[in-house]
């Protein structure tokens, strides 16, 4: 083989590889989503918060992280799941998002973090219509992953639905 197809051989692999996309994916109540890796900024084992009156029953609290408040939201409470305290098994990722007030970092309670997936195009599928549900769930996509349905989160607007006012996050 010459070098020149060496080459494009690598460049066609690389341009392919760019074209997957690239997901955290993670289990709350028995079901698997994911949300893209470029908004995960770290994962960190339950530690506790620091509660907040009067807040949204999905907002455990605020966590001290290098300085930063960050809201807590339990994905479970946040989805009308089956409740269930967080415990040291639990896991808080810690994301980083923009909505319309600017850039925000939240942390998100999980059950367990299950892996990086790299998803190709065909492989993510748009949500179908399923009524006010879908869209209050902020499940954007799913995807076909070894033969499990996992749900994509649009994350910038989960995490703008429950730290910001109705009005900043775009919401009537």
């Amino acid at each position: 083989m010459s070098a020149g197809a060496a080459m494009a051989i690598r460049e066609q692999g690389e341009a392919e590889a760019a074209s997957f996309a690239q997901f955290l994916t993670f289990v709350c109540a028995g079901e698997e989503y994911g949300v893209a890796i470029l908004c995960v900024q770290e994962i960190k084992g339950w530690d506790g918060v620091t509660r907040v009156p009067y807040a949204p029953s999905y907002l455990l609290g605020v966590m001290n992280l290098r300085g930063v408040i960050v809201p807590v939201i339990d994905l479970r409470t946040r989805f009308g799941l089956q409740a269930r305290a967080p415990d040291s098994s639990s896991v808080v990722i810690v994301v980083r998002v923009h909505t319309n007030i600017g850039e925000k970092t939240a942390g998100i309670v999980v059950d367990a973090v299950s892996e990086v997936y790299s998803i190709a195009p065909e492989n993510i599928k748009p949500t179908p219509e399923l009524g006010a549900a879908s869209d209050r769930a902020c499940v954007q996509n799913l995807a076909s992953i070894d033969e499990k349905m996992v749900m994509l989160l649009d994350i910038d607007r989960l995490v703008a639905t429950c730290i910001a006012a109705p009005e900043a996050a775009g919401i009537r």
